[in-house]
């Protein structure tokens, strides 16, 4: 589905009724997604029996959904508001979990940001090993942050702020990905309360190609 308020030259978003990981929440860009000021708002909520998540995917070109290596920064807060998440992530255009996974900052709303590299299979087309690197910071999500992954070839690096959160050198992902972001309900059963509700909000996103050498 194309972003209402970006369209398709910039972003997509995950269709309604769709749902999230955890089958708890409904992706409906119409009830959380609006833009105000410059900032993308994420309104996180249950109306009626549905709990509204989103996921936006930015467009790096018209042809093509991802590509191979590059550098990804966001600039973004939300309120600590129990129930929910940041799964925001690099996944494989082929949808194939074995080709590995990249996902910066993930983390419960009211807990701390972290960051996890997925381990690809050694051909990309095995069944994955089901392993990961995971890096876990000391900072909550109600502060502005800018988080930046960078990914080249047999390294995957995690900034938080500036500073080096984790390196990943072991079985990093080598096939074209692209950017999600998504924003929905927590894992481990826990399900938000009906009257949890707050926004994530967003001031900028930004995506590089990879250069060889560079």
């Amino acid at each position: 589905m194309t972003d209402p308020y970006y369209g398709p030259r910039f972003a997509r978003t995950y269709p309604y009724p769709w749902k999230d990981t955890s089958k708890n929440g409904t992706y409906d860009p119409a009830k959380t997604l609006s833009v105000a000021d410059g900032l993308l708002d994420v309104n996180l909520h249950t109306a009626g029996s549905e709990i509204c998540v989103a996921a936006v995917e930015p467009t790096l070109a018209l042809s093509t959904r991802g590509q191979t290596y590059g550098r990804y920064a966001i600039r973004f807060r939300a309120d600590a508001v129990p129930g929910y998440k940041t799964a925001w992530l690099l996944w494989p255009d082929s949808g194939l979990r074995s080709e590995g996974e990249i996902d910066f900052p993930e983390g419960d709303l009211d807990g701390t940001i972290r960051a996890y590299m997925h381990h690809a299979s050694n051909d990309g087309t095995g069944t994955s090993p089901g392993v990961q690197d995971a890096f876990r910071s000391s900072s909550g999500y109600p502060n502005w942050h800018t988080a930046v992954i960078e990914w080249s070839p047999g390294l995957v690096r995690f900034l938080l702020d500036g500073a080096l959160l984790g390196t990943s050198t072991s079985q990093v992902p080598s096939r074209p990905m692209h950017w999600v972001i998504q924003t929905e309900t927590a894992l481990g059963g826990v399900v938000p309360a009906p009257s949890a509700a707050g926004h994530v909000e967003i001031d900028w996103v930004a995506a590089w190609a990879y250069t060889p050498g560079a």
